[in-house]
């Protein structure tokens, strides 16, 4: 008896097609084009997963640049006071103060411009 394979490469198929969703014309219809747009996207999510982290970390430091330089200090003597007075406070945080809290930059910035 043969071994009929529809089932199979239908559900395959479905499992590709379920993949598309969003995308348009035959990338969401046709199956080789489908499984290559599918192939792709996942190539693309891989990556930015990774380059996600840099691209915050520039735009953590692009806001504590400029809530810094407010006050005449740029960022690299700024993050090298915060290192030699002992303040440990990740880019993440500073930035979010930059944002929210400029007084609490401005407390930062005269802490670290003592000698």
């Amino acid at each position: 008896m043969r071994v009929k394979r529809g089932v199979t490469t239908n559900q395959r198929h479905k499992k590709i097609f379920k993949q598309t969703k969003g995308m348009q014309h035959a990338r969401r219809s046709s199956i080789k084009l489908a499984k290559q747009a599918v192939v792709r996207s996942l190539q693309y999510s891989y990556r930015d997963r990774r380059n996600k982290k840099r691209d915050f970390r520039g735009l953590w430091i692009t806001r504590i640049n400029a809530a810094v330089r407010e006050y005449g200090i740029s960022y690299s003597n700024f993050m090298n006071g915060l290192k030699k007075q002992g303040i440990t406070l990740d880019r993440k945080i500073l930035s979010e103060l930059a944002v929210s809290e400029p007084v609490a930059i401005k407390e930062l910035v005269t802490i670290t411009s003592k000698k």
